[in-house]
């Protein structure tokens, strides 16, 4: 038999007798268990992919308007408690299939038991909301119908037409989530949350067929997808509210043009011509053309993130090119979230969800996000 040797040396057997200690021995490692339930979590959980949660809420109160505060915090965790009560749930559901299309799972090859799966996805659900509720009523109207959306797809819409939309859905409740928590209203934020469910409807769709493969249209349109959504989060004018300015339109309103007008004939000013030179905007609103700037960087670095991995599972749909595809579509949720986020003109936020990202890639090295 060959034994698999876990990272501190210790096998997967247990032997039958423990040998006699002698002198300058070490102690027994006493880890295998604890480390080998750990990893098993972390498997069934995709611990990796939380990274790309807490963008949610934060572009949600970025497109409000208002700065976060501790709703947003809130209604953060209640956002990572509701996506791992998803993952939990739908490795309960999905455990008969994982047993012949990914017996490796953790639920198929016996290292956790579906009955303590259900139990924490449960527990989680029930924490979400909770969390939800302690940011405000407005967050727990928006949080209830998230979890009923998560649930739904896990236990029947998964495997249905409507399984991408469920999914794209509860992304798009998840942004509101935190505009709902952060100032009350989530009306703003419904153009990000449909550019994000959007978004996440289209990595759905690559993911229904990433273990057995299938066809190439499914990625072919998610990067005709990524392609759109970066033409519309980049497009002039679609910018969220600003903080201390006025719109950024060229034009003051009538009345105030004309009084402006009659206060310079007075004074013996020429009247405005209602335009300025574009230099003379750009100084007067420096920080709308440095937002500009960073959305574009980061819309760029998620159609980069996204673009060739899409490509590849287009010309070969085998699973291993299919799941590299919904890895990158996965990681690629962190730069848009910053994107919309700096289109909001919430720059620091915005800086704050990117960081997310290099450190998303590195956990995913040891823990599949798929």
């Amino acid at each position: 038999m060959t034994l698999r040797e876990d990272p501190c040396g210790c096998s997967d057997e247990t032997p039958t007798a423990a040998p006699r200690a002698t002198a300058g021995d070490t102690p027994p490692c006493a880890c295998p268990g604890r480390s080998h339930r750990g990893r098993a979590w972390a498997e069934l959980l995709r611990l990796p992919a939380l990274f790309s949660v807490p963008g949610d809420a934060l572009a949600g109160a970025a497109a409000t308007g208002a700065s976060p505060n501790t709703r947003t915090l809130l209604a953060i965790a209640s956002s990572l408690c509701l996506y791992e009560a998803g993952m939990a749930l739908n490795d309960w559901a999905d455990r008969d299939v994982d047993a012949v299309e990914r017996p490796q799972r953790p639920l198929p090859s016996g290292r956790i038991r579906p009955a303590a799966a259900l139990t924490a996805a449960c527990a989680l659900t029930g924490a979400g909301l909770a969390l939800a509720a302690g940011a405000g009523r407005p967050a727990l109207a928006v949080a209830a119908p998230l979890a009923a959306t998560v649930w739904a797809y896990d236990l029947g819409l998964k495997h249905t037409p409507a399984g991408p939309v469920a999914m794209g859905t509860a992304r798009g409740l998840d942004l509101l989530l935190g505009a709902a928590a952060t100032s009350g209203s989530t009306r703003p934020a419904l153009p990000s949350a449909a550019l994000l469910g959007t978004h996440t409807l289209a990595v759905t769709t690559v993911s229904r067929q990433e273990a057995q493969g299938g066809s190439p249209v499914p990625p072919l349109a998610a990067l005709a997808t990524t392609a759109l959504l970066t033409r519309l989060v980049t497009r002039r004018g679609s910018g969220g509210p600003t903080r201390g300015h006025r719109p950024a339109t060229g034009h003051r309103p009538a009345t105030a043009r004309r009084l402006a007008t009659g206060h310079r004939l007075a004074t013996g000013h020429r009247p405005a011509t209602g335009h300025r030179p574009a230099g003379l905007r750009a100084d007067r609103f420096p920080g709308q053309d440095s937002g500009a700037l960073l959305t574009t960087a980061l819309t760029a670095a998620y159609a980069a993130t996204t673009a060739r991995p899409y490509f590849h599972a287009t010309l070969n749909s085998s699973p291993p090119l299919t799941q590299r595809a919904v890895g990158a579509g996965i990681r690629a949720t962190i730069p848009l979230q910053a994107a919309l986020t700096a289109r909001s003109r919430s720059t620091a936020t915005a800086l704050l969800i990117a960081a997310l990202a290099p450190l998303g890639a590195r956990f995913a090295k040891k823990v599949s996000v798929t």
